[in-house]
């Protein structure tokens, strides 16, 4: 197990090849086509949006309705404050969050959590 490195994370960021997971990428366009909006929310940093963006319709992801990404504001903060604070600012324009997904714990926990929270695997590494 290693400690989780943020520049050799930026570096496979900046290779833009993260592959889709195939059940979230099935249960996103089952939410497009049911009519949900969907947004998407990461910790990647808002420098990395046009290789994030790139990377994600290469992985099969298109017409979302938000792509969220860490403003310089929101360096320092752990995962699970980061993401439940935009989920607030979700809940706060008035979007009600039916569900949520992600790989990691601070992905669902924390304030403002879904109707339904959906945790999947990751044996690759964790952030807390």
């Amino acid at each position: 197990l290693e400690i989780f490195d943020h520049s050799q994370f930026d570096k496979w960021v900046e290779k833009a090849m993260a592959p889709a997971i195939a059940s979230s990428l099935k249960l996103y366009e089952e939410l497009l086509g049911l009519g949900f909006k969907v947004f998407l929310l990461t910790g990647r940093r808002e420098s990395h949006r046009e290789i994030t963006i790139e990377n994600l319709r290469n992985a099969g992801f298109r017409d979302w309705d938000k792509l969220i990404l860490r403003a310089l504001e929101d360096q320092g903060k752990t995962a699970t404050i980061y993401k439940s604070e935009k989920r607030s600012e979700m809940a706060g324009d008035g979007y009600r969050i039916w569900g949520n997904s992600g790989d990691q714990w601070s992905d669902l926990l924390g304030m403002s959590i879904a109707n339904r929270s959906f945790k999947l695997p990751n044996p690759m590494y964790y952030i807390a």
